[in-house]
């Protein structure tokens, strides 16, 4: 099931927008990268670190600022051409 459960500015949707297209493309890129480069493989693990934290810190820092409804089995999506949010259970 999904509710739409808030909704953030423009500006925050840009934020969560380029994080998301940015953790996807480091996602790939690990798929095709081996350990062979050791240099640039310790760098795709660090920025994929790097930037799963500061996705999750987006979500909670949104969740508290806006109080959205969770639930335990849930998580939340974000409609990047509305900038709603919805809150996606399996019910």
């Amino acid at each position: 099931m999904k509710k739409i459960v808030g909704q953030v500015t423009p500006e925050e949707k840009n934020e969560i927008q380029t994080l998301f297209e940015r953790r996807n493309g480091l996602n790939e890129l690990a798929k095709i990268l081996t350990a062979d480069n050791q240099e640039l493989y310790e760098k795709l693990v660090r920025d994929i670190g790097e930037t799963g934290t500061r996705f999750q810190n987006w979500w909670d820092t949104m969740a508290h600022k806006y109080q959205w409804e969770s639930a335990p089995d849930g998580n939340w999506e974000i409609n990047f051409e509305t900038c709603e949010i919805s809150l996606v259970t399996n019910d």
